[in-house]
């Protein structure tokens, strides 16, 4: 797209895109008070929440981090777009439709909203191709045998990739995108003649959807056989701007809002099984794409889950019965030590997983395998344990030696003398010897030094401080009630930051918070801006006008105390008789100045800080 987006557009996409809503596609906020909003910050990991959005205000500000802004700056940083990219995407999201300043420069690139169009287009025509008769009729009867009918392929938006060199790229090519718009979004790619062709054929299709609900790549199931398709059994989009599979999890869009509700998440291992588990009433379902469930899947979940330090909600783990699913319940295991909800495996005693045990045993079998879950610690513990002979010494005390550092990974500190006594039992030895044995693996990895909690950069109990806070706040929050602004001191401001904030308010000449961050260039002034734009005044009820005349007569009294106490050490080491004049003029200040500090200290009496 040629040009620039218009101000005006910018300043209405910016007003009429609702923070709390477009915040809430990813983080679960819950009220705060004073009309605030909270959750787990997605920038940053963190066990309760320090991210705080004002949606009266429009800004969101985490205080850990210290990461803030509106809600283009929360878009840009969290979905790594570019400021054009983020104002279309907001665009399209209120349905607003912009216009471009033809005078500006150009703006190089393919931008995100007609990636996420191609994906969208594509996703149709393969939907279309799937009910079409003849050739796809391979795609419908794997899915007619694995129990889903047509309303539930077109309920998930299954389709097929008909088995053509270039069906998808003359469909998507006629609808006018380009080469270059395709190839960026994984829908084709360079064939051996050095023409383009399409990436995915004669597969079954599952678009994946990115949190807010985009199509942004697709999971594809091959379908011909091997003799036929050397090709790998599943075949994902490859990575591009918008689909980055460490940071996707199929079926998020349909489950994020029952995962927030039921504070339960089930982690499942392909499309089928996502599918099966939704059909059959486990609608928290998800799964990755491609990939091993890691750090960024993490992240994801526990901003739904509110994840914090009461182990509240559960993770539970769907995996095969075979050695390679116990193998990723163990790095699951790993993973438990970064999630504080309780994390649960739940595994069929046969080995069937969610789509097998639906077509066996209906929607109820997969409705008992959730509920028939056990904790993750005692599946991976009982997992190690079967690896050895437990019937003789040696294998009881290899098992133990494998056992206890898992305990000693346990992160609820009460559950891990429980563990203790039930792996006694289950190996048939004494709790001392396994307690011991759990203590020395303990101390073997206690040698890492602690990440160290991350600190303000603000003494907050400082009183003075804290008044500075406050009048600041009120600058940003409330500037019709801050008149005696003005008035202030010079050095009103002792902490570097808040001095620097106000030289830069005084340069702005009262302009609006979002033209006072465009015009501020320091990180450090900008996230004290958003920061103290969001973070609630500290007063009960309506912020009064007597309440700002008061701490701004305090601010300006403490100032002047710093000024009184400057003069009278300068009066000190001034000779009266020797420096008459200059002796005089420095007392006559000095009372003119005591007189002002009498007068702010009458306005700050009542409602002072």
């Amino acid at each position: 797209m040629a040009g620039r987006i218009r101000d005006e557009d910018v300043a209405h996409v910016r007003e009429h895109s609702h923070i709390d809503d477009v915040v809430g596609d990813y983080v679960q906020l819950k009220g705060a008070g004073g009309g605030q909003k909270k959750g787990l910050c997605p920038f940053h990991d963190e066990k309760s929440p320090s991210f705080h959005v004002t949606p009266s205000k429009g800004y969101f500000h985490c205080f850990g981090c210290q990461t803030g802004g509106d809600v283009i700056a929360f878009l840009m940083k969290l979905e790594h777009l570019t400021f054009t990219e983020t104002v279309e995407r907001l665009a399209e999201r209120i349905g607003y439709q912009l216009t471009y300043d033809s005078s500006g420069p150009s703006t190089p690139g393919i931008n995100r909203s007609r990636l996420v169009a191609a994906n969208l287009a594509a996703s149709k025509f393969y939907q279309e191709e799937l009910i079409k008769p003849g050739p796809a009729q391979v795609g419908r009867d794997f899915l007619n045998g694995r129990g889903f009918d047509r309303t539930a392929a077109d309920q998930f938006g299954v389709g097929y990739a008909p088995d053509e060199w270039d069906a998808l790229y003359k469909h998507l090519t006629s609808l006018g995108y380009t080469e270059i718009e395709l190839n960026t979004a994984g829908l084709i790619k360079e064939g051996s003649r050095g023409n383009f062709i399409d990436r995915f054929r004669n597969r079954l299709i599952w678009p994946v959807k990115d949190i807010s609900g985009d199509v942004v790549g697709f999971g594809a199931r091959k379908l011909a056989s091997d003799d036929k398709d050397q090709g790998p059994k599943y075949l994902n989009t490859s990575e591009t701007p918008i689909y980055k599979k460490s940071q996707l999890l199929y079926g998020l869009d349909i489950a994020k809002k029952e995962i927030a509700k039921k504070r339960q998440v089930v982690i499942v291992e392909g499309y089928t099984d996502v599918m099966a588990a939704h059909l059959a009433g486990v609608t928290t379902a998800v799964a990755t794409c491609g990939t091993a469930f890691g750090d960024d899947h993490i992240r994801i979940i526990r901003r739904l889950l509110m994840d914090d330090d009461a182990f509240r909600g559960e993770v539970i783990f769907t995996f095969d019965g075979d050695a390679a699913g116990q193998k990723a319940a163990l790095r699951a295991f790993d993973d438990d030590q970064k999630f504080v909800a309780q994390t649960f495996v739940a595994v069929a005693a046969n080995g069937m997983d969610p789509c097998e045990l639906r077509q066996s045993g209906g929607d109820e079998a997969v409705r008992d395998l959730v509920a028939r879950r056990v904790p993750l610690f005692e599946f991976a513990m009982k997992s190690v344990i079967a690896d050895y002979d437990t019937k003789t010494p040696e294998g009881r005390v290899s098992a133990l030696n494998q056992v206890a550092p898992l305990i000693g990974k346990i992160k609820d500190a009460s559950l891990r003398p429980e563990y203790v006594r039930s792996v006694s039992a289950w190996l048939g030895m004494e709790v001392d010897v396994v307690s011991t044995a759990v203590k020395k693996s303990g101390s073997r990895s206690s040698t890492a030094s602690p990440t160290p909690e991350m600190q303000s950069s603000v003494n907050l109990k400082d009183p003075i401080l804290m008044l500075e806070r406050e009048v600041l706040k009120v600058k940003l929050q409330v500037p019709e009630l801050a008149a005696a602004w003005s008035e202030l001191e010079p050095q009103a401001f002792s902490y570097e930051p808040y001095a620097a904030l106000r030289a830069r308010i005084d340069e702005s000449a009262d302009q609006a918070i979002s033209d006072l961050l465009d015009r501020t260039q320091d990180e450090q002034i900008r996230s004290l801006i958003t920061e103290l734009t969001v973070e609630p005044v500290r007063t009960d009820g309506e912020i009064s006008e007597r309440y700002i005349q008061s701490i701004f007569a305090r601010l300006r009294e403490v100032a002047l105390s710093r000024e009184i106490a400057e003069i009278k050490s300068s009066l000190q080491r001034l000779n009266p008789v020797e420096n008459e004049a200059e002796y005089t003029e420095t007392f006559t200040r000095l009372v003119g100045l005591e007189a002002q500090r009498r007068t702010q200290k009458e306005l700050a009496i009542g409602e002072a800080l």
